[in-house]
């Protein structure tokens, strides 16, 4: 039988449209650059903030977090294809003056980029 179908052949029908709520946003890649934020409005009145380009991280390096600069973007291994593009996310291994660093949060979801070192 075709998919979305009944086993008598007749098509389901959806209950009701989607409500604003429920509509996906538009989806958020942080690029390599000059750092660019953007806020938007939730329910409640409450904001998000959203990162949209990045050039620093914040690196526990001993007992003491410091905020270094992102010369390069090694590799991601969730997509090989993002680290070409200068792409954030999470998981990706960037270079510092520190050396390899890897981002330990998610950046277009928390408006900043943590990481550790890995060298």
């Amino acid at each position: 039988m075709k998919t979305g179908r009944k086993v008598s052949g007749g098509k389901y029908r959806k209950r009701r449209k989607k409500k604003m709520y429920e509509l996906p946003g538009q989806r958020r890649q942080v690029r390599l650059g000059i750092e660019k934020r953007k806020d938007k409005r939730t329910m409640g009145g409450r904001k998000k903030t959203f990162l949209l380009r990045a050039n620093m991280i914040n690196v526990k390096v001993g007992n003491k977090i410091q905020k270094l600069e992102i010369r390069n973007v090694l590799e991601t291994p969730s997509n090989r294809f993002l680290a070409r593009q200068n792409i954030l996310s999470k998981g990706t291994i960037v270079q510092t003056e520190k050396g390899k660093v890897r981002i330990t949060n998610r950046p277009s979801q928390e408006g900043m980029v943590n990481g550790i070192l890995i060298d």
